[in-house]
């Protein structure tokens, strides 16, 4: 690993690398492909560079100087006041069109880049970097000291040490002029406050959404679109706030990736308050496969009842069946097989408990293995103390009486005394009387 790939390391974190080209990991936030970057020509068009710092935030700077910049170098850019660190994302015709997308229509907003990196700069940076999570701690702690309802969810120090961003969430308007006192005497630095939501927060903290996969927004998500509760009932879902909900305790912006396709697709299906009659019954719409095209009908209209599956164009043909007076044998084409639609269970006559078998035990005094060569020999067995020979047991067994069912004794034996049982009876006919 070079100097150059270290210092990239060091700046991203966590050892997650940067893109020094075009192609490159696409799986960061605020990535941007750069598919011009093989152009001949494609960086003398303007001098305009795309830096971004930490994860969520970029900017837009001259190359004044015309520096032999490319994606992933780091460099020193103007900020206000002193400069601050940066990595460079784009370069080229890009830059152009991602200008339109940041709203950056003043010149002054756009400032300048001093050099590439040097050594001190990074040794600067780093030092910067290593008071973000200490000054994120004490800050709330300040701020619950003051009272103030707010909640302070990240801190990024200018690369120069000389100013630091205070992102926080707050329902309610809050005054935080004497906030802002308390942590400049504290921390020595220019203080900036920006207020972000809930999901721009958990963009910046990063972690695992329910789908096991890392957040969008941790990861490529920019823009961030209202996601309302519309989106899952077109796809049908059940609405409930707890699987509706994401790591922000907001809707999921996945909610909002599908619902084109299934409204498209709701387009072709049956309306839920047409009833299709039959010459048996009246079928009501039970539930319905958006994307396969296929309806569920039931005989009740509040539970499921002798459930009949067709697809949607059968069910439309039934509908304009009925409007014509005519009414069919069935809602199946064939008229009899009802099980047409269905899905079939490949295991239904498997039993569940082919796979269990029962443990052998392990025997402790195994013989050990017999080597090549040798022959298997078996030792005498001794018989025990008080054991008779065979053909003396055998006659034996053979005159003891013979075990049945339960238990009981079989074949000769004596008669039950019943003199004991006599004499009770007598006592109690003579205490009757």
């Amino acid at each position: 690993m070079d100097i150059k790939e270290k210092e990239n390391e060091i700046f991203c974190g966590c050892g997650r690398g940067l893109c020094k080209e075009a192609v490159g990991r696409q799986d960061r936030q605020l990535n941007t492909y750069d598919w011009l970057a093989d152009v001949p020509g494609n960086t003398d068009d303007t001098d305009l560079v795309e830096v971004q710092f930490k994860h969520t935030r970029k900017g837009y700077y001259h190359n004044v100087n015309r520096l032999d910049l490319k994606k992933g170098d780091i460099v020193a850019v103007e900020a206000n006041p002193g400069h601050d660190i940066g990595v460079v994302t784009l370069t080229g015709r890009l830059v152009k069109m991602q200008l339109k997308k940041a709203n950056l229509r003043s010149a002054d907003d756009i400032k300048r880049i001093y050099r590439i990196a040097r050594p001190v700069d990074m040794d600067k940076y780093r030092e910067a970097k290593s008071r973000e999570h200490e000054t994120m701690i004490e800050s709330r702690q300040i701020a619950k000291n003051l009272g103030l309802k707010m909640k302070i969810g990240d801190v990024e120090y200018q690369g120069d040490c000389n100013k630091a961003i205070f992102y926080y969430i707050a329902d309610e308007r809050v005054d935080f002029r004497q906030l802002i006192k308390v942590l400049a005497e504290t921390f020595h630095v220019r203080i900036e406050m920006k207020q972000i939501g809930a999901r721009q927060e958990a963009g910046r903290i990063g972690g695992t959404g329910p789908c096991g996969r890392e957040l969008c927004c941790a990861t490529w998500m920019k823009n961030f679109v209202s996601v309302n509760t519309n989106s899952a009932r077109f796809q049908d879902i059940s609405l409930n706030p707890q699987k509706l909900a994401g790591m922000c305790a907001k809707l999921k912006c996945c909610l909002n990736y599908e619902v084109d396709n299934y409204v498209e697709a709701g387009r072709r299906l049956p309306s839920k308050e047409v009833v299709l009659q039959t010459q048996d019954s009246d079928y009501y719409l039970f539930k319905s496969d958006i994307l396969a095209g296929m309806v569920t009908y039931s005989t009740d209209k509040g539970m499921a009842a002798n459930l009949e599956v067709i697809s949607a164009e059968r069910a439309k043909a039934v509908i304009e069946m009925n409007r014509r007076g005519e009414k069919p044998l069935s809602l199946q084409e064939d008229g009899g097989n009802k099980d047409s639609g269905r899905p079939v269970d490949l295991l239904a006559n498997e039993n569940i408990s082919r796979f269990d078998k029962a443990r052998k035990k392990k025997k402790s005094g195994r013989r050990p293995p017999r080597q090549d060569g040798q022959e298997e020999t078996r030792r005498p067995r001794k018989p025990a103390a008080g054991r008779q020979n065979a053909p003396e047991a055998a006659a034996e067994n053979s005159q003891r009486p013979q075990h049945g069912r339960g238990g009981r004794r079989q074949g000769n034996r004596p008669p039950r005394n019943n003199q004991h049982r006599d004499a009770r009876e007598q006592n109690n006919k003579g205490q009757g009387n």
